[in-house]
């Protein structure tokens, strides 16, 4: 939808008022984060992505080990897959990982290394939505144009009281915003008032600078803005790994991982291999039906290792680990991109998930623990 005309009225009236007291808001109490240093359009580029649906807080550790692995979009085209999952591990939603690598190895091909000003050049890039390529644009490279987050769309929803406004509707109004001088502040600053005083529950209306614009203040009700949505409960899942160990003459135990395809969930981690059990399907017999599958072997469960319990964006699981017995064959990718054998001391320099991180740590317990704990079969039925 559009901006309705009393709206666009409103926001004519107090174009320059609404700037004014938002930046010298912001001038006195701009968190001081590591992006906001040495800015230069990489650095703003790789904050943003990383900021998607992660906290600040998280992403500040994260910002520094990459910056300090990758400092420049060179260096990240140089990189191979793995070492940037490996920096990333633990970040979540590994697909943005994979978006910038390739998009850094696009820029160094077609612009010397240097991301492009013009915004429909940035939306070309991979993983460069309407969003990030607003926030580039207006901070690392001074343009007036909008940049509407999750932050932005609270706050414009509820100085205008509009319940449920369209992303067009945002950007036509804080484009009415942006003063011409500062974009890029502006653009910073309505995240942060978003981010630290604009809350979605509670918000902190007392020391906000545009307490007196804020129609849904006025109404006295700004938590009704913008309607909220009601979520639907997570579907759940049981998955099992297998965790198959060898013996081997001249190294140490090894363990079989496997690394996951490069469109799929994940893509690219390594993991240990199993899957999604199906209805009517025992643990045990869902890892034999996923390893053959997956890797055309054939293992037998012999003793739980650990099970851990994980949410993701959709959907919850509960992952059992199994020390497992190869039986049959040898590995072979059929539903995956790669497989290794290694010792477990080297699981430590592979990219993984939390949950396949969580496994390697009951592994080495259980590793540690061996000789006191007799293996016991875990029988046909399972957990």
């Amino acid at each position: 939808m559009k901006l309705q005309e009393n709206l666009q009225a409103y926001l004519l009236q107090h174009q320059e008022e609404a700037p004014q007291r938002l930046l010298a808001w912001f001038a006195r109490h701009a968190r001081d984060l590591p992006w906001r240093r040495d800015r230069t359009p990489y650095r703003v580029w790789i904050a943003e992505v990383m900021l998607q649906q992660t906290q600040v807080k998280t992403v500040e550790v994260y910002y520094r080990r990459f910056m300090a692995r990758f400092p420049s979009v060179e260096a990240l085209a140089q990189a191979n897959q793995e070492d940037v999952l490996r920096v990333w591990e633990g970040l979540g939603y590994y697909r943005r990982a994979h978006m910038l690598h390739q998009a850094a190895r696009e820029l160094v091909r077609r612009y010397q290394g240097r991301l492009p000003s013009d915004v429909k050049a940035l939306r070309a890039l991979p993983g460069i939505g309407a969003y990030t390529a607003g926030a580039i644009a207006s901070i690392a490279f001074g343009l007036p144009v909008p940049a509407v987050d999750g932050n932005v769309r609270r706050v414009m929803s509820r100085v205008l009281a509009i319940s449920e406004p369209s992303t067009r509707a945002l950007e036509e109004a804080v484009r009415l915003w942006i003063p011409a001088e500062a974009p890029g502040p502006f653009t910073e600053a309505l995240m942060e008032l978003g981010a630290t005083l604009c809350l979605p529950r509670a918000p902190l209306c007392a020391t906000c600078p545009w307490q007196g614009l804020c129609q849904a203040y006025q109404e006295g009700k700004p938590e009704a803005y913008p309607q909220r949505r009601s979520r639907k409960a997570l579907p759940h899942y049981d998955v099992a790994a297998a965790v198959i160990l060898r013996p081997t003459i001249a190294t140490p135990q090894q363990v079989l991982v496997a690394r996951r395809l490069a469109g799929a969930m994940l893509g690219g981690l390594w993991e240990f291999p199993g899957g999604k059990r199906e209805p009517g399907e025992t643990l045990p017999e869902t890892l034999q039906r996923e390893l053959q599958e997956e890797l055309a072997i054939t293992v037998e469960a012999r003793q739980l290792l650990a099970v851990i319990q994980h949410a993701y964006t959709h959907f919850r699981i509960t992952l059992h680990a199994f020390i497992a017995e190869l039986i049959a064959g040898e590995p072979r990718c059929l539903e995956c991109q790669d497989f290794r054998w290694v010792v477990p001391s080297e699981l430590a320099d592979l990219p993984m998930a939390v949950t396949d991180r969580r496994i390697t740590h009951a592994l080495k317990q259980w590793l540690a623990d061996r000789t006191a704990q007799p293996v016991h079969h875990c029988g046909g039925e399972g957990p």
